[in-house]
């Protein structure tokens, strides 16, 4: 019995060893010549095949390297970033970290780097929903929902909303999938039988799609693909925006280029807090600049106040009130503000003291290195109105409380608030108004902001105690001091109704 399982075991391995290799076989010869050269392959496979020989030549090139530099130790490895790792990972934060290493201009790695990006940026907006998506969705919810008795709102239960998915996937895709889940039902506001509104729904969708294009937009136009815009990409992706905005179609051709530089400057002001010179792409992307850019897509402007086209920094009322503002103000034509220019900003309503603060913490010296020679540009004009007009915000409220600390101590003390003050009050006295003691100012200060030491005030208490901006206009504007004053009057003034209703 064991002899003859023995047997046909010798049998079986004699068998198998007669049988030729596959590289002798002329089918497979045929094959490997086929697809090595490349011939019958998509374009896909065509780039799967061009990548992988071009890591090959990055792998050789690395060995190369090491082999000459000897036993030299390496303390310091870098992690190199391939096409792949993004069509491995569908979670646009988790691949676009992946992009960390910088390589050298004209290199393989550079190369390699670039075609990941577009790879993956394209695979991205292949997944977006476009307009005619939108409406279609939009016609879905509608369809389907159930009109509330007591509101008329159009909404939808969970069943709806199943139901609403399976109709969208079969006429959109499966891309529409992601925005019917589970999770996404439970985000919103349920009424008592448990609907939500359609309306939010497709709001919500709306701006998914809109921040997913702006982050793609925004990754295109990043060179080094650090997560950052520098100031020249930040223009070019606003110059991309402006045909799209109804309010900014009919802007000169000659003032498109101002107008990028004065739009770009707010977001590096609120997104560049340590003046790097670049931007977060995801703190653009969270802020209300981005927002308050988007306002302006809203088709007629009659829709809009003037007062509300004045307040929006981006409008092409303000963009050009404030480069009027800055022409008026160099009376030189230098280009450039220097100090007795700067004075006459809001009507010289502003103290010396803080104009010399200024130019002391924010603007550049010249390159002779003589305090004549320092003058503000365009740019550092920008972030004085931003601080001025945002003063309230942490970002204005931090750029102002550099300049009232007349120290560079980090903090106020009441010598502080008795030197900046003394230039307001004197303003005040000549304006003709009545006489006040300073004394009372500062205590009165204090117990507005009630630091949390009693004898300075910091930064952190001036934002902690919401009337920061306040304290501020007090301190460096005698037009600020006199709203303060007056803060009764002007609301009443403002509860009052105008003449003509109240007739």
């Amino acid at each position: 019995m064991y002899s003859g399982s023995s047997d046909g075991e010798s049998h079986d391995t004699t068998t198998q060893r007669r049988i030729p290799p596959a590289s002798s076989m002329l089918w497979v010869r045929n094959l490997r010549r086929y697809i090595g050269s490349g011939a019958g392959l998509g374009s896909e496979a065509l780039m799967e095949l061009e990548t992988k020989r071009i890591l090959l030549e990055i792998f050789k090139d690395k060995q190369q390297k090491s082999q000459e530099a000897g036993t030299i130790p390496s303390f310091y490895k870098k992690a190199y970033v391939f096409f792949f790792a993004f069509s491995r990972h569908s979670h646009f934060n988790l691949a676009w970290s992946l992009l960390v290493q910088k390589p050298e201009e004209g290199s393989i790695s550079q190369r390699v780097q670039r075609l990941a990006k577009y790879r993956f940026l394209k695979k991205q907006s292949d997944l977006l929903l476009n307009s005619d998506d939108l409406a279609a969705m939009w016609n879905c919810l509608r369809e389907n929902c159930v009109i509330d008795d007591g509101t008329g709102a159009e909404k939808m239960n969970y069943e709806d909303f199943c139901h609403i998915a399976s109709v969208c996937t079969e006429q959109i895709g499966p891309k529409c999938r992601r925005f019917f889940s589970p999770s996404n039902f439970m985000k919103f506001e349920k009424d008592e039988a448990g609907r939500i509104a359609i309306l939010p729904f497709y709001l919500y969708v709306m701006r998914t799609v809109s921040l997913t294009q702006a982050r793609i937009d925004m990754s295109e136009l990043d060179e080094d693909s650090d997560g950052f815009l520098q100031s020249q990409e930040m223009e070019s992706y606003i110059s991309g925006l402006i045909p799209n905005l109804a309010q900014l179609r009919d802007m000169p051709d000659a003032f498109t280029n101002m107008y990028c530089r004065i739009a770009s400057q707010k977001f590096f002001f609120f997104c560049d807090p340590h003046r790097r010179g670049k931007a977060c792409i995801k703190k653009i992307l969270l802020s209300n600049c981005l927002q308050e850019l988007m306002e302006l897509h809203q088709e007629s402007e009659e829709e809009v106040t003037d007062t509300e086209q004045a307040e929006n920094w981006f409008s092409l009322t303000s963009a050009q009130r404030i480069c009027d503002m800055f022409l008026a103000l160099d009376k030189d034509c230098s280009g450039s503000l220097s100090k007795q220019e700067l004075k006459e900003y809001a009507d010289g309503t502003l103290t010396e003291i803080f104009i010399e603060r200024v130019f002391d913490e924010h603007v550049r010296r010249g390159k002779s290195g003589s305090g004549n020679s320092r003058e503000m540009d365009f740019d550092s004009f920008l972030d004085f109105v931003l601080a001025l007009e945002n003063k309230d915000t942490p970002e204005g409220l931090t750029y102002l409380f550099r300049c009232l600390d007349l120290q560079g101590r980090g903090f106020l003390t009441t010598a502080d608030i008795h030197s900046l003050f003394r230039d307001v009050h004197q303003k005040w006295i000549e304006g003709g108004n009545y006489e006040l003691c300073i004394e009372d100012v500062r205590d009165e200060i204090w117990d507005m902001v009630k630091p949390s030491d009693p004898l300075k005030i910091t930064l952190d208490d001036l934002l902690g105690c919401k009337q920061g901006g306040t304290v501020a206009s007090m301190l460096i504007d005698v037009r600020g001091f006199w709203a303060h004053d007056n803060r009764e009057n002007l609301l009443q003034e403002e509860e009052e109704p105008p003449e003509e209703e109240s007739q």
